[in-house]
């Protein structure tokens, strides 16, 4: 439960459960489980350290993102700001069920200028985690 003195926030990279940040939520509460409506693209930002999200531009297929959702206390918000790479901008995400939840995005500009793959082809950020790549970023045969 989000209460009036917590910020629900949609996590969906390097601080998900089972990631190697997740510790930077500290004593966050869980809220749920949550999918993005099918209107974003993600993109494996700072070398596999932490994804990155952006709106789907028209002409493009969007996807809809796994994560999860804290309920996040001024510091603990904070804290998890402070951690995010400068890159990403905090804004909101539309999520499958209709509610809108703030969330880092990342502009398009960024990833242009950085050269970030794009990695909507996998269901999410621990499913590209987790599936073997080569030097080039790709997954292996």
């Amino acid at each position: 439960m989000v209460t009036a003195k917590t910020t629900a926030f949609f996590i969906c990279g390097s601080a998900l459960s089972g990631q190697p940040d997740h510790h930077t939520l500290g004593e966050a509460r869980f809220v749920k489980a949550v999918r993005t409506a099918a209107l974003y693209r993600l993109y494996d930002a700072n070398d596999g350290w932490h994804p990155a999200i952006r709106p789907a531009q028209a002409g493009e297929t969007g996807i809809a993102i796994p994560g999860e959702v804290y309920a996040l206390s001024e510091a603990q918000l904070v804290a998890l700001l402070a951690s995010e790479p400068p890159d990403l901008v905090r804004s909101s995400v539309a999520l499958d069920n209709g509610e809108t939840i703030t969330a880092m995005l990342c502009p398009q500009a960024t990833i242009d200028e950085k050269g970030w793959p794009d990695i909507s082809h996998y269901d999410g950020w621990a499913a590209y985690k987790a599936a073997p790549h080569n030097d080039a970023g790709d997954t292996m045969p």
